[in-house]
């Protein structure tokens, strides 16, 4: 029996190197023939930011991608770890540079909190830098635990308030 397709959101980044090719071999890779079971539906464009947690190092360039996967949670998780080694990201410090970083924001409705895995994105509802990216391709997608649209978060976190 073939596993259901889940929409799933995968944060795109990089603040290393040629940070917009960076990001393009990781979409590029996603929807590739090596990763079967994910398939791109839509992506965001870039989006040039200040790092997050540690501010002294060089801006983030980062996009949002809309997917659609047969995967299991913790499969696609593998599958980014993979691309991102693949593409050259090393083990730093936390909140540090990197050369690739994507993160599952949402997967369906799913609630999931493990040691190595936790979705939503625990900091998703905080980061502009995850919501503008996000609300371009998926400003109707609802955070499960908040219950709010991405839309919504994202102009509460902008300080609109209605």
């Amino acid at each position: 029996m073939e596993s259901p397709l889940i929409d799933a959101y995968i944060g795109i980044g990089s603040n290393v190197g040629s940070r917009r090719e960076n990001c393009l071999l990781a979409v590029k890779m996603l929807d590739g023939e090596e990763f079967p079971g994910i398939k791109i539906l839509s992506v965001s464009s870039m989006h040039e930011t200040k790092p997050w947690g540690v501010a002294d190092q060089p801006d983030f360039i980062n996009l949002c991608a809309h997917i659609n996967t047969s995967l299991p949670p913790r499969e696609l998780l593998d599958g980014l770890k993979q691309i991102e080694l693949i593409i050259g990201r090393a083990k730093t410090y936390r909140w540090g540079p990197r050369v690739i970083d994507l993160d599952i924001l949402l997967y369906g409705a799913e609630i999931i909190n493990s040691d190595d895995l936790i979705i939503p994105h625990p900091h998703m509802h905080e980061r502009l830098f995850v919501l503008k990216p996000l609300c371009e391709i998926a400003p109707e997608a609802r955070h499960p635990l908040l219950g709010k649209t991405i839309r919504d978060i994202l102009m509460y976190l902008k300080g609109v308030r209605y």
